[in-house]
């Protein structure tokens, strides 16, 4: 089994949509850590760490979203050498 850790970026209309709380959902199913956090600028980010098939479905899930969610771009970044977190905590 490898695993892996991504950084997510995701554009659109996906702050005041329960995109984080979703995210952390859909996270909690697939076993992975990491979190998601509002950015200044309107994205959120996302930290995915875990087994590299469930990243790989959670980072295509990213670019629906939840329910009431637009999303335009989403840009992911491998991170080497992460120390991934041991939970998942929205921000």
């Amino acid at each position: 089994m490898s695993t892996c850790c991504v950084r997510a970026n995701v554009t659109g209309k996906v702050q005041g949509v329960w995109f984080r709380r979703s995210t952390q959902a859909q996270a909690l199913q697939r076993g992975l850590t990491g979190y998601a956090k509002n950015l200044p600028d309107g994205r959120v980010e996302v930290v995915l760490c875990g087994e590299s098939a469930a990243v790989s479905t959670l980072t295509e899930w990213l670019w629906q979203g939840p329910e009431g969610a637009r999303v335009t771009h989403v840009t992911i970044d491998v991170l080497e050498d992460y120390r991934a977190p041991d939970h998942f905590a929205t921000y």
